[in-house]
C-alpha cells in the first residue's frame, strides 16, 4: 500500500465517522419543544357521556395553558378496553395520551378474561381530573320516594328490581354493584352502551333505578325528568337540595366517586408528563375554571392529590379496592 494512502485512510474513516454522528444527532437537536403539533386525548366511551363532558372541560383549559390544541378522539368498546389497548400501543411521544378512570385503570383486570393491556405496566400517570360523585335516580313520579323505600323493596324481593348501568366495567356499573354489595341486596342490572340510553329508559321507566355523575344528571333532575333520592358524596351539595347523601342514613360510611386521570403510554419522555402535569396545576389556579366545576357537583382536589406520583399511588390503591368489590359481588369476568 502507498505509504500516504495508508496515511490517509485512518484520518479520512475518522472524519466520515464524525460526519455520520452529527448527521444522526440533528434531528434531535433540531426536534421542537413540546408540545409543537396538536394532542389527541383518546375518551374510550361516546361522545355526549360523562367521561367525554369531563375531558373535554378539562381539555380546553389545559390546551389553553398549553398553548397548543387538544383534540377529543372518541374510541367507545368493551368497557372502555378498546380505547386503553389502543392507547397502549400508542408512541410514548406525548401526543396520544388517555383518559383512563375507575373501571379502565383499576378493575378492568378483575371484569374481564382477556385484556390487550395492564394498566399498571402499560401506562404513565400523568394527572388526575376532579372527582364526580354520584346520584341515586329513579323516573320522576316514581313509587320511590326515598333510597330507603328503594332499597327495602330490594331486600323483600331480591332481583325484581332493574338497575341500569352506562355498560359493564362502567362507574355505574361498579358503583351500583359496590351498593348492593354494602347494602346486602340484590338487583338486576341491565348495562347499556353509555349513559344516555340508560337514562332515556329509567325516564320511560323500563328501568327501575340507576346511579349515574352528579354533572350528567343535574340537568335532568332540575329539569323534572328525574328525581334524585340519594348522593354518594360526604356531605350535601347545593344544586340537589333537599337530597341527602346515602352515609346519613341507610348506608353509614358508604361513598362512591367517579375518577378520571390522564395517562401516556409508558416510554413517554418525564420532561413530556412534567409539562402536562404543570400545565394542569396551572389550570387548577384559575378559580373560574374550578368554580364552574364545583357548580356541577364536580369535587375539586387539592394540588398535592392531582401530580403524578399521587395518581400513581392512588392507582394502585384502587385496584385494590375494587378487586374485592368484584369478587365479593360475584361478578363473573366477560
Amino acid at each position: 500500500m502507498n505509504p500516504f494512502n495508508a496515511f490517509i485512510w485512518p484520518a479520512w474513516r475518522s472524519a466520515l465517522g464524525s460526519l455520520l454522528l452529527a448527521t444522526a444527532m440533528q434531528p434531535a437537536l433540531a426536534e421542537d419543544p413540546y408540545p409543537s403539533r396538536p394532542i389527541t386525548w383518546v375518551v374510550p366511551f361516546a361522545a355526549g357521556g360523562p367521561t367525554d363532558a369531563i375531558a373535554r372541560n378539562v381539555a380546553q383549559r389545559v390546551s389553553t395553558v398549553l398553548g397548543n390544541t387538544i383534540v377529543i378522539e372518541n374510541v367507545p368498546g368493551a368497557g372502555g378496553t378498546v380505547g386503553a389497548a389502543k392507547v397502549a400501543r400508542a408512541r410514548p411521544d406525548g401526543y396520544t395520551l388517555f383518559v383512563g378512570h375507575t373501571g379502565t385503570m383499576a378493575a378492568a383486570p378483575y371484569l374481564f378474561k382477556t385484556l390487550k393491556y395492564d394498566p399498571a405496566k402499560d401506562f404513565v400517570p400523568v394527572f388526575r381530573f376532579p372527582d364526580t360523585p354520584m346520584v341515586l335516580l329513579v323516573k320522576n313520579g316514581s313509587r320511590f320516594k326515598t333510597a330507603t323505600e328503594l332499597l327495602d323493596e330490594a331486600r323483600k324481593n331480591p332481583g325484581k328490581l332493574t338497575f341500569g348501568t352506562a355498560g359493564v366495567g362502567s362507574s355505574s356499573h361498579l358503583a351500583a354493584e359496590h351498593l348492593a354489595s354494602t347494602a346486602k341486596v340484590k338487583f338486576t342490572f341491565i348495562p347499556y352502551k353509555g349513559t344516555g340510553p340508560a337514562m332515556s329508559d329509567l325516564m320511560g321507566g323500563q328501568i327501575d333505578a340507576m346511579l349515574d355523575q352528579t354533572n350528567v344528571s343535574l340537568p335532568q333532575t332540575q329539569g323534572g325528568r328525574l328525581t334524585a333520592l340519594a348522593l354518594t358524596s360526604r356531605a350535601r351539595m347545593d344544586m340537589f337540595p333537599n337530597v341527602p347523601n346515602l352515609t346519613e342514613r341507610e348506608l353509614p360510611g358508604f361513598l362512591a366517586f367517579t375518577w378520571y386521570g390522564i395517562y401516556a403510554p409508558t416510554g413517554t419522555p418525564q420532561n413530556v408528563v412534567d409539562t402536562l402535569s404543570k400545565a394542569y396545576t396551572k389550570a387548577l389556579a384559575d378559580a373560574e375554571f374550578t368554580g364552574a366545576l364545583r357548580k356541577q357537583g364536580i369535587d375539586v382536589l387539592p394540588a398535592e392529590r392531582v401530580g403524578p406520583e399521587a395518581l400513581k399511588a392512588f392507582t394502585a390503591s384502587e385496584a385494590v379496592k375494587w378487586e374485592k368489590v368484584i369478587k365479593d359481588a360475584g361478578i363473573p369476568p366477560q
